[in-house]
């Protein structure tokens, strides 16, 4: 496997896709359900964002803060939709962005029909979400 891939093998993620795979399951409970999973997946996303010792006052010591880039969010429209409220609970202040992608029913590519950008994207560390992943292609085309 990929180095950059990591595969997220947790308890809490498997019941909460369980939930989501129950056809019992209200539309309701399917966005909060929706948006818990993305907040775990930024947990584990982020997992190794650089730290640096920042001064600040306390009585204790020095703190821990992250360190470097801003942080966007972009999901593949529109079913990462779902995901984007669940990483905006953990990272607050990081930017979205919008990628609008379809796969042509013929070559069976990806298409890009939009993309809206923070116009510091570049600067930006950027989590792309999908829920959508078959062959990987369009998450290929939307790092491009």
């Amino acid at each position: 496997m990929n180095d950059k891939v990591h595969v997220v093998n947790h308890p809490l993620l498997s019941h909460k896709l369980t939930i989501l795979r129950d056809k019992e399951t209200s539309t309701k409970d399917f966005r909060e359900i929706v948006s818990e999973i993305g907040m775990l997946l930024t947990y584990e996303a982020t997992r190794d964002l650089p730290l640096t010792t920042k001064e600040i006052e306390t009585p204790i010591c020095k703190m821990e803060a992250l360190k470097g880039k801003k942080f966007a969010v972009v999901p593949i429209l529109r079913a990462g939709l779902g995901l984007v409220d669940g990483v905006l609970r953990m990272v607050p202040s990081a930017r979205v962005g919008h990628l609008g992608m379809y796969r042509n029913e013929e070559t069976m590519e990806p298409v890009q029909y939009f993309c809206k950008m923070p116009r510091d994207v570049a600067e930006r560390d950027v989590l792309i979400v999908d829920p959508m992943l078959a062959t990987g292609g369009s998450a290929d085309a939307a790092i491009q």
